[in-house]
C-alpha cells in the first residue's frame, strides 16, 4: 500500500465516516450492513480479523453481533477514531497498529478474513492473499468487499474472483447495488466475494 499509506488515509481520517457506508451512522445503512454480512459469517462467536478496518464501523457492528474481532489498521489516526468507536458502543474490540500485507498473526488463528476496499489498494494482492488464507483455520472463510469506481481505480469483480481462484476452489459474487447500502445510487461495480473453501 505504497501510494495508499498511513499518511494518506490519517489525512483523511476526520472525514472519513461523511460516507454513508464508512461510518454507518444512517439506521437504514446500519441495518443493510448487518443484514448483508451477518448471513455469511459462521454463527457467533466467530474469531474474526478485520484488515484495513479503518474508523472500525465494520469490526464494532460485528462486535455488536457476538463475534471476537481483531481490527487491523496502518494509520494511527483511524485507529484512533475506532477506539473511540468501540468505547462509545461498548463493545470489546482488539485493535492493532499493523501492515495488512504483513499479518502479525500465526497460521490458522481465525475464521473469518475480512476486508472492505482494502484488496484493490495492495501492491502484491496475490501475495497477501496467499498470506491472509494462511491464517485461516479449517473451513474458514474469506469475505471481501471489493470496487471498481468510476474514477478507473479498485479491482473489477470478475479480476477478484480471478485472484481469489488462484488459491480457492470455491468463491462466490454478489454484485452490491442496493442504494441503502451505500446511503445513494451508485453508478459503479460494488460486490460482496466469499470464499468458504
Amino acid at each position: 500500500m505504497d501510494e495508499y499509506g498511513p499518511r494518506f488515509w490519517d489525512a483523511h481520517a476526520a472525514s472519513f465516516d461523511d460516507e454513508a457506508d464508512h461510518g454507518l451512522s444512517d439506521p437504514a445503512v446500519r441495518r443493510a450492513w448487518r443484514q448483508l454480512l451477518l448471513p455469511v459469517l459462521p454463527a457467533a462467536p466467530a474469531t474474526i480479523v478485520d484488515f484495513g478496518c479503518g474508523t472500525g464501523s465494520l469490526s464494532v457492528l460485528l462486535a455488536e453481533a457476538g463475534h471476537d474481532v481483531h481490527a487491523v489498521d496502518n494509520a494511527p489516526r483511524m485507529l484512533d477514531l475506532a477506539r473511540q468507536k468501540a468505547t462509545n458502543t461498548g463493545v470489546a474490540v482488539t485493535f492493532l497498529h499493523a501492515d495488512a500485507a504483513h499479518p502479525p498473526f500465526a497460521p490458522s488463528s481465525f475464521d473469518v478474513v475480512l476486508a472492505r476496499h482494502v484488496l484493490w489498494a495492495l501492491t502484491e494482492p496475490d501475495v497477501v492473499l496467499a498470506r491472509w488464507i494462511s491464517l485461516l483455520r479449517p473451513h474458514g472463510r474469506l469475505v471481501f468487499v471489493e470496487g471498481h469506481w468510476s474514477t478507473g481505480a479498485g479491482l473489477t469483480a470478475e479480476h477478484c474472483r480471478s485472484l481469489v481462484s488462484r488459491h480457492r476452489q470455491q468463491v462466490d459474487v454478489q454484485l452490491l447495488d442496493d442504494p441503502e447500502l451505500w446511503g445513494a445510487k451508485i453508478i459503479d461495480e460494488r460486490y460482496l466475494l466469499v470464499s468458504q473453501r
